[in-house]
């Protein structure tokens, strides 16, 4: 590793470097690995179905408890209504949640290890290219812009080149 701020070589990450003093962090650290969208919509449908069970029998409890008794309290039945709402409300974002999932490919677990490996694996030669640029024919250069000599100063007069 290269010191950024000296240049001074073999230096070691997650040190100080030997000449100057900077710190030189461990690049290779730094990386997240990205998250694919399969697992994030997993997450979604499980805390959306988690939620949408403890309203939902919180909800009952209520209903169970205080309804049909003298002196009930509003604020009872309100806090049962809201819970009830948040009860469809989950319940209607787990199930859009696991159709939306529906319209990812689905990916096999060996496909995801040999993508992991191949981009972890430094041994791996980059592609060589398929077809390569043709040779260069100067024979069939296409000669200066006529216009070359006048667009640098155009305030000034072109010149002319004498045959």
């Amino acid at each position: 590793m290269f010191c950024p701020k000296c240049g001074n070589p073999d230096q070691k990450p997650e040190t100080f470097c030997r000449q100057c003093g900077t710190f030189l962090p461990d690049f290779d650290k730094l990386q997240k690995k990205e998250i694919p969208p399969e697992q994030h919509l997993t997450a979604n449908s499980v805390l959306s179905l988690m939620t949408a069970i403890v309203s939902g029998t919180l909800a009952i409890l209520l209903h169970a408890f205080f309804t049909g008794r003298e002196n009930t309290p509003p604020l009872i039945y309100i806090t049962a209504g809201f819970l009830t709402a948040m009860f469809f409300w989950q319940a209607q974002t787990f199930w859009r949640t696991r159709q939306l999932k529906k319209h990812f490919p689905k990916r096999k677990m060996e496909e995801k290890v040999e993508t992991e490996s191949l981009d972890t694996n430094p041994l791996i030669e980059s592609a060589k290219p398929k077809a390569s640029l043709n040779e260069s024919d100067f024979n069939r250069a296409v000669p200066p812009s006529v216009i070359e000599n006048t667009t640098k100063h155009p305030g000034e007069k072109a010149r002319r080149k004498s045959s």
